[in-house]
């Protein structure tokens, strides 16, 4: 058997990321499953999920995602349209477009995408289904 089992995410600020991720991961169809004082959890469904942890063990308080670890988090956005609209909402939720001149193929002309950056340093990509 294989598959992803979970991420989990180490945050400085779990207010913050609460804030930002949380709107991001409700934005593309995730919900809360669980919360606890250092935590939470979200799932789009039965399979893997994603927590959000604050840890007393992170070594720096920003996400630098050019160095060796994780770049960014792809996640399915549904339409081009359902995209179009996070990545126009997402500023007021605390997160950076990136690569806006070259919205939405940033990623080729095949690949119909947003990327973002949240105060952390932490970058996603809002990836729509092909039509």
């Amino acid at each position: 058997m294989a598959g992803l089992h979970h991420v989990e995410i180490w945050v400085a600020d779990l207010g913050q990321a609460r804030v930002e991720w949380g709107w991001l991961l409700s934005a593309v169809g995730f919900e809360r499953r669980g919360a606890w004082p250092e935590g939470e959890s979200w799932s789009a469904g039965d399979g893997a999920y994603l927590t959000l942890t604050a840890s007393p063990n992170l070594s720096g308080p920003v996400h630098d995602r050019r160095a060796p670890g994780v770049n960014h988090l792809a996640f399915l956005g549904g339409s081009r349209s359902r995209v179009d609209a996070v990545m126009e909402a997402a500023p007021a939720h605390g997160w950076r477009t990136l690569y806006q001149e070259r919205y939405p193929f940033a990623g080729g002309p095949e690949h119909y995408a947003g990327w973002l950056e949240n105060s952390a340093g932490f970058k996603a990509e809002i990836v729509a289904e092909e039509e």
